[in-house]
């Protein structure tokens, strides 16, 4: 098992980011590696809660995730299961954690974003650069919906 952590500072609050992270609306908004839309996104953020998020890419091809909320601490922390449907990646569960940290008198926040769990380095690079994508899009609206 192998994992990947990604840091990045997000030019919004910490329950900003949270939002985005957690309502359906917000993972709407930056889901996905690429330009393409997401097709499903449903969050019920709560321990025990569910999320699926659907995507397509821009070759057109189609992928989903679902999992259940392990811990929901707002606006600090999530933590969640993480699956593909189908047979995409065949390690099986995995695990998601999302630390938000105030920065700049709190008008800023650092993201920690770790994917534990992953079951071997080709699938840790393939995370890697779908996360590296979603997380561009997500500091890209942040910057775009900027008041």
């Amino acid at each position: 098992m192998t994992s990947l952590t990604l840091v990045r500072r997000i030019a919004a609050r910490p329950s900003v980011v949270f939002d985005l992270m957690t309502t359906a609306e917000g993972i709407a908004c930056w889901w996905g590696p690429d330009a393409g839309p997401v097709l499903i996104a449903e969050s019920d953020p709560r321990v025990g809660g569910r999320f699926r998020v659907r995507f397509r890419l821009l070759d057109g091809s189609e992928h989903e995730s679902h999992g259940e909320y392990l811990e929901v601490r707002e606006p600090e922390r999530l933590a969640m299961t993480w699956n593909w449907l189908g047979d995409e990646d065949e390690g099986g569960e995995s695990r998601i954690e999302i630390d938000l940290r105030a920065l700049d008198g709190g008008g800023a926040t650092e993201l920690t974003f770790t994917h534990a769990r992953l079951a071997s380095e080709a699938s840790r690079e393939s995370h890697e650069g779908g996360w590296s994508g979603a997380l561009d899009k997500l500091e890209r609206h942040v910057l775009r919906t900027a008041p």
